[in-house]
């Protein structure tokens, strides 16, 4: 193809002027030059019959173009021509343009010819126009694209007021290769003239058409600095992520620092709005080129944006992911210059893509302190939907409470700014369940683009139609798993081989990986599992999922008291923890419509776990409904089919326990009466003593001492070691220490011999306290220190409490006041936030710490405050590491075994 940018020539007679045409122009001129988009392509393709095309094009131009113009110069496939009156220029290029389309080419082979026009004052001169005007008209013509015709704004004003039937579209300034300043161009066109075209092909200052940003872009350095990097080493980075995680704005973002980088610009393509189709003529005028179905886009693409330096942005790529694969492909095969960065839901699955998946923002804080990356943005939109006023110091941790719970994914934590114009920030926690429920539509949105954007739900519900049957049914049940599960509890709750389409889900952006020393776990975020449920709802699956769920996550909880050898291991409540979520889930849906008897399985299961993490009154809650839906407790009582009467004895003695530990006197006795009731019916003598130990009818130092001879002779000691504690306590109350002591050693391989009590490693504790009674600090310290060790590891954290504050004491005998004050603190701090009762030993330690603080020493005091700050893992690891002073080596001396050397998990 050749351009004729440079042709402004006037030849002499007989070089390409017709025979008997009128003179040539001067004064005020406009100028035209024509050529043919993709000739090089048309020879190629037609080989000898090129020529007759040519010479078709030709004559259809002259046709139109010479009855009121002057042809100048005919070369290959261009054409120059002068024109005294602009309007018959414009009139003759239009009628031209429909006369090429309206006429029968070869197959494949029409030829699309763009047109320039430009009018200015020239004078031919020796043959010659010396003006700059003619290479501006060039310049215009070779901007257009094949089918356009582009003029500048000085040739619609010399032709004046164009009929209504000519389009004129203003396409804005454009800077012209060679001239200082800007040109107006515009394309004009009508009936039977295409008008949809990609941008000019000129070197103007805007070098991108990204969407301009509406809020400042917060956080995400190092993202930023990592997609960047990539981009400079792969050709196509496809950037995937959850509904909501902010993929787009991160791609824009990245793509904005780059447009100094591209000498033919950035150029974003959404491909949302379009259908399969359109893809390939999204992505052609995002190259700033233009093809037509007989031609070809892959060809075209080749050819024409060949030799392009350009970054081109492909957002929504899941709208048509295998055409946006196929032409991402063959841009990457064909023209050298052009990276993609494309922006979905799911990867494209093309050689040398570069896959990089957008997490949610950090919600932890930072290392000085520093609010984490989620609560930065959520603080800075919330102060623009307050109109700028400041967020109060105070709300900051509520701002945190918030970005953690919405999992840092940028489209909630926008929306919940967004309620922040109605409602303060300390009631924003109490509207997150309602703005993760809601429907599309919901969030305001007008329409369908809108809505997408403004409604995570709407999101959701773009990625969930693209799934197939069976992957959207496997979504629709992991709504059920409250956090991250392994394949294998997938497998169990689904009942089949999930493998194929939970990889179809992670693909998609649905489903999130995290690894793990296991291996690989699976989860929904928030939004996408508020969305699953509601359509696990809508299609009446929820009964048959809920109900594996509880089902599975009482097998969990019943493989925990079992080591891979099959013995029984000891019970680790640590390990109960990341089931927490799912057995509230679980029991949840049995308080409601699931089977209530399954739900009492569950309280009892997790046992000493609600008490050690201060959890009494949910557990009470849960159980009060669970009778509700049997009748209530007097009817348990009085009715309990025999099968069940175990289960519900050994319930109403841990509502028993439970009341004790929030200090409720009466329902602790009346449920302790409850349970001696029902295990009356029950012949089962272990069964009975636990009752006796637990809700003794004689708990004097007499009956107590009573009950453990019986468990002895029965040998069933194990039984009954509450009872031990029990007397315990009795001792502890008069000073008894030596009986105590006794009492604890004969204790010690009973609790050693029973997986459900010896990580709690009450008799070291006990033992421990005695000696700090007995000022024997040195003692106290190393029985105290075994204890925790095993408390921390088996997750007794209320034990692990007063262990804490009987090494504080340790420390204050040994005179280091302010470790001791520090422990004090951590241990008060944290048996407050678990809610324990004051008893006979937090008494002892109160007056211990008296004893150290000098009359409201300040140092003390802010050595207390510090250590109340403390997780009790913080507490632990600095009580674990003080000095262990030398004691005898004797049995009275010696901690019982590390529960680690005996059978466990």
């Amino acid at each position: 193809m050749t351009s004729g940018a440079e042709v402004h020539r006037v030849p002499a007679q007989g070089q390409g002027v017709l025979p008997g045409g009128p003179a040539v122009p001067s004064g005020q001129v406009t100028f035209v030059f024509t050529d043919i988009e993709g000739s090089t392509r048309l020879a190629h393709l037609l080989g000898n019959r090129y020529q007759a095309l040519l010479v078709a094009h030709r004559r259809l131009l002259r046709a139109h173009l010479t009855r009121h113009g002057v042809e100048l110069f005919t070369e290959g496939d261009s054409l120059f021509l002068a024109f005294t009156d602009a309007r018959a220029a414009v009139a003759g290029c239009l009628a031209a343009q429909r006369a090429l389309a309206a006429a029968a080419w070869p197959p494949g082979a029409r030829p699309r010819v763009r047109m320039g026009l430009h009018t200015g004052y020239a004078e031919p001169t020796a043959g010659e126009y010396a003006s700059p005007e003619v290479h501006r008209a060039a310049r215009v013509a070779s901007a257009a694209h094949g089918g356009q015709i582009l003029c500048s704004a000085a040739t619609v004003r010399e032709a004046g007021g164009l009929p209504p039937t000519v389009d004129v579209r203003d396409l804005g300034l454009h800077r012209l290769r060679g001239f200082d300043g800007r040109t107006r161009l515009l394309q004009l066109s009508g009936d039977g003239v295409a008008h949809e075209f990609p941008r000019p092909r000129t070197s103007g200052v805007v070098r991108h058409n990204l969407p301009a940003a509406v809020t400042p872009f917060v956080g995400r350095e190092r993202d930023r600095v990592e997609l960047r990097d990539l981009l400079g080493a792969h050709r196509l980075v496809t950037v995937v992520g959850a509904p909501g995680v902010g993929k787009t704005r991160l791609a824009v973002r990245v793509a904005q620092a780059q447009t100094e980088r591209f000498a033919d610009g950035v150029w974003y393509v959404d491909l949302a709005a379009l259908g399969p189709a359109r893809v390939a003529d999204a992505v052609a005028a995002g190259l700033g080129v233009r093809w037509d179905a007989d031609m070809g886009p892959p060809a075209a693409a080749v050819e024409l944006a060949g030799a392009h330096d350009v970054l081109l942005v492909l957002d929504n790529s899941e709208v048509a992911p295998t055409e946006t694969a196929q032409v991402a492909q063959r841009i990457l095969a064909g023209c050298g210059g052009v990276r993609l960065l494309v922006v979905g839901r799911r990867p494209l699955g093309v050689p040398g893509e570069c896959v990089w998946r957008a997490a949610p923002l950090k919600c932890d804080p930072g290392p000085g302190g520093e609010v984490s990356e989620a609560a930065a943005l959520l603080l800075r939109r919330a102060e623009a939907a307050r109109g700028g006023q400041p967020v109060a110091p105070a709300d900051l941790p509520v701002l945190q409470e918030v970005a953690a719970r919405l999992e840092g994914l940028p489209l909630a934590l926008e929306l919940a700014a967004a309620r922040l114009r109605c409602v303060p920030v300390p009631d924003l926690p109490a509207e997150l369940p309602t703005l993760l429920a809601a429907a599309p539509g919901e969030a305001g949105a007008r329409s369908a683009a809108a809505d997408r954007a403004a409604s995570l739900a709407a999101s959701v519900e773009w990625s969930y139609q693209l799934l197939a049957p069976r992957a959207a049914r496997l979504l629709r049940t992991l709504s059920v798993f409250a956090g991250p599960v392994t394949a294998a509890a997938i497998r169990w709750v689904v009942q089949d081989d999930p493998s194929a389409d939970l990889a179809a889900l992670v693909d998609a952006s649905l489903v999130e990986t995290l690894p793990d020393a296991g291996g690989v776990r699976y989860r929904l975020l928030g939004p996408v599992r508020a969305y699953a449920g509601r359509r696990l709802a809508a299609l009446g699956e929820v009964a048959l999922a809920r109900g594996r769920h509880a089902r599975w996550v009482a097998r969990e909880l019943a493989r925990l008291h079992v080591a891979a050898d099959g013995r029984p291991a000891t019970w680790a409540l640590s390990e109960i923890d990341p089931l927490r979520a799912e057995v509230e889930d679980a029991l949840a849906w049995t308080v409601t419509a699931g089977d209530p008897w399954q739900g009492l399985h569950l309280v009892r299961a997790l046992g000493s776990w609600w008490i050690e993490r201060g959890a009494t009154a949910a557990a009470r809650a849960w159980l009060g409904r669970l009778y509700g839906r049997l009748g209530g407790p007097d009817r348990l009582t009085g009715a309990v089919p025999a099968s069940r009467a175990p289960l519900v004895t050994e319930l109403f003695l841990l509502h028993s326990r439970f009341a004790a530990a929030s200090a409720d006197l009466p329902v602790q006795a009346v449920f302790a009466a409850r349970a001696r009731r029902v295990a009356a019916v029950v012949d089962d003598p272990a069964l009975s003593l636990r009752v006796d130990a637990r809700a003794p009818l004689d708990g004097s130092e007499e009956g107590l001492r009573a009950l453990l001879a019986r468990a002895a002779a029965l040998r069933l000691s194990g039984h009954v070691l509450a009872a031990v504690s029990a007397l315990a306590r009795l001792l502890w109350r008069r000073g008894a220490w030596g009986e105590l002591t006794a009492l604890l050693h004969e204790a010690r391989p009973v609790e050693a011999s029973r997986p459900a009590c010896r990580g709690r490693r009450s008799v070291d504790a006990w033992l421990g306290f005695v000696a700090l009674a007995r000022d024997e600090p040195a003692v106290a310290h190393r029985h105290l220190t075994a204890a925790l060790r095993g408390q921390v590891a088996f997750g007794y954290d209320l034990a692990a409490c007063d262990t804490v504050a009987g090494l504080a004491a340790c420390r204050a005998a040994a005179g280091d006041v302010l470790t001791a004050a520090r422990l004090f603190g951590a241990a008060d701090a944290n048996r407050t936030a678990r809610h324990a009762r004051a008893d006979e030993l937090a008494l002892f330690f109160a007056q211990r710490e008296e004893g150290v603080r000098a009359g409201g020493d300040a140092a003390f005091d802010a050595a207390y405050a510090h250590g109340a700050t403390w997780s009790l893992g913080e507490a632990a690891d600095v009580a674990l590491a003080l000095p262990r002073p030398e004691v005898p080596d004797t049995p009275r001396y010696r901690p019982s075994p590390d529960p680690a050397m005996l059978p466990h998990r």
